[in-house]
């Protein structure tokens, strides 16, 4: 319970502490730096964990993983900058993922300024354009109020980063008579009755509908509300690139879920969204990766909902409803279940149900579902040179393996393919992967993941490029007690950017070998469980014993540098 403090006086870098107490922040993750020392003094006596990382860009990526897999902002503490700069990968992540993020950045002292101080640098000027909001803390005694808007900010609407540049000096002064202050409510918008009337009016009338479902904030509620909405209509769900964890992929009684947009979608789902003749985007827009660059769908009659700004959303918009997209799906079913029936039952669906699917052309529906099996079931290759793992075999055992309820990360690279495609997803806040193509957020997010969520499995899939730009914060995960298991595909390149060079300069690749450690070995250094693996037959053990070790734990596994993707026929 939330209890408003009585004034005393404490220094602001302690009224900080207090406030993020008081938010409910339960972690926060940083490098230290001189620039904060006093934060990091309240942080010595408070409940808030404070997890040390290894580079600033984990941080970062840590605090936007538990941010997009607990709804609560994650908060990142970092020095000025060279420590600022370090973290500005997550900036931007949190920026185009419409992430919720806090990062506190220590600054030079006030009478430095404009003095090239040692680490000066332009606080607005480098986070301006990228981050919701940036502010730094003049006043002592407006810190908890500042700490609370930003916080709140950072929530609101089209939810993204803020920044709050903290002076040294203003950090150690006493804030006299201050206090922390209730946190702010964030309000969101509804659809009205007459939105939700016309929005009802439009599905009614079309043939091929589709569903587009992305953004933040799904629950396990609002996801099978609406794909118990959709299935009763015959009305196919899409995901956005890297949302696939928005709705359940199977669920009793319902299975409308027919794939992801974006990098790695079948063909399937790019038709659907080019022939549909309504496409309702719920808590997404009609974006560029979504999209195939800007070339599909985007003359079909289309429904927007989104909580705040339609920031990135590229073609026609027939009706805009300002509300939280989960609500929205829980409001669809609610309507539906509430309706009036003109007729009688029809084998369990009202007549106002069966007039929506009399215009649906079901087949669609059908054939869409049956394509997203075909597309999404692991068919091991026929053969697999020597010495190598065939991922799409891989992704067959984990599936078998894995929990309902398991944490799926990765970063960007070729490797994140095969779990994209082939690793369902049955509940939400089961997914953490960049949206913007940020490489090395993969292993940091894990160690996130694990710490947010003890008794849930964490696996994460990450390529030898991606995985050594923060692979380093394995020792976090061994200082905290994380324990998340990551899969390291080592192919020896750049695979994504090696594929460019074959499609465009074919015979010239430049500028993407890699040379690569022992993974295994690398992490057992750490501490952690590390083991080499050389067929995907050697994969179940080797990922029964890492479970078993209660470690974080890497088990390099060897790919053909010849592969590049999923196998078209699989």
């Amino acid at each position: 319970m939330n209890v408003e403090s009585p004034p005393r006086s404490v220094s602001a870098g302690h009224l900080i502490v207090g406030q993020l107490e008081r938010e409910g922040i339960r972690r926060v993750y940083g490098v230290p730096g001189e620039s904060y020392l006093d934060v990091l003094d309240g942080l010595h006596d408070s409940p808030i964990s404070t997890v040390v990382t290894r580079h600033e860009g984990g941080a970062g990526f840590m605090a936007l993983a538990e941010g997009r897999l607990t709804g609560r902002p994650g908060v990142a503490l970092v020095t000025r900058g060279p420590g600022a700069a370090n973290a500005f990968i997550a900036v931007h992540t949190a920026h185009q993922d419409a992430t919720p993020l806090l990062l506190l950045v220590g600054l030079i002292p006030v009478p430095d300024r404009g003095r090239e101080a040692f680490q000066e640098f332009d606080l607005t000027g480098w986070f301006g354009s990228t981050a919701k909001r940036v502010v730094t803390l003049d006043d002592p005694t407006a810190a908890a109020r500042v700490v609370a808007e930003c916080l709140h900010t950072a929530r609101s609407g089209r939810p993204g980063p803020v920044v709050i540049g903290l002076p040294e000096d203003v950090l150690a002064r006493t804030a006299c008579a201050s206090r922390t202050v209730e946190p702010l409510r964030v309000a969101r918008p509804h659809a009205s009755d007459s939105q939700l009337k016309e929005l009802a009016d439009r599905i009614e009338g079309a043939r091929r509908p589709l569903v587009v479902v992305g953004g933040e904030g799904w629950t396990a509620e609002s996801g099978e509300a609406l794909v118990r909405w959709a299935a009763a209509r015959s009305v196919p769900v899409v995901a956005d690139f890297r949302a696939y964890d928005a709705v359940p992929h199977e669920l009793d009684g319902g299975d409308a879920f027919v794939g992801s947009l974006g990098y790695g979608r079948g063909a399937h789902t790019a038709a659907l969204l080019e022939t549909a003749d309504l496409t309702v985007f719920l808590g997404t827009p009609r974006s560029d990766v979504l999209s195939d660059g800007y070339r599909l769908g985007l003359d079909s009659q289309t429904v927007l909902v989104l909580p705040g700004d339609a920031l990135g959303h590229a073609g026609r918009v027939d009706q805009f409803i300002a509300a939280h997209a989960p609500d929205l799906a829980l409001d669809l079913e609610a309507t539906a279940l509430s309706a009036t029936p003109r007729t009688s039952e029809v084998s369990g669906v009202s007549a106002v149900s069966a007039a929506v699917s009399a215009a649906v052309d079901e087949r669609r529906f059908a054939a869409a579902r049956e394509e997203y099996l075909r597309f999404s079931t692991p068919a091991p290759a026929a053969a697999t040179a020597s010495g190598y793992v065939d991922m799409t075999e891989v992704m067959a055992i984990l599936r078998a393996e894995l929990a309902p309820d398991a944490v799926i990360t990765f970063g960007a690279g070729n490797h994140a393919l095969w779990p994209a495609r082939y690793l369902p997803h049955r509940s939400p806040a089961s997914l953490v992967a960049p949206r913007n193509g940020a490489m090395g957020m993969g292993v940091p997010a894990a160690v996130a993941a694990s710490l947010a969520f003890p008794g849930r499995e964490v696996v994460s899939v990450a390529g030898d490029g991606c995985f050594m730009m923060n692979g380093q914060e394995i020792a976090t995960a061994v200082g905290y007690g994380a324990t998340p298991i990551i899969l390291v595909v080592d192919n020896g390149c750049f695979a994504t950017i090696r594929e460019h060079q074959e499609n465009t300069y074919p015979g010239r690749p430049s500028g993407t070998h890699l040379t690569n450690p022992d993974f295994a070995a690398w992490a057992r250094s750490y501490g952690a469980f590390g083991e080499r693996v050389a067929s995907a037959e050697d994969f179940r053990d080797a990922f029964l014993r890492a479970r078993a070790s209660g470690l974080p734990s890497v088990l390099h596994l060897f790919q053909d540098p010849s592969v590049r993707t999923p196998s078209s026929a699989a």
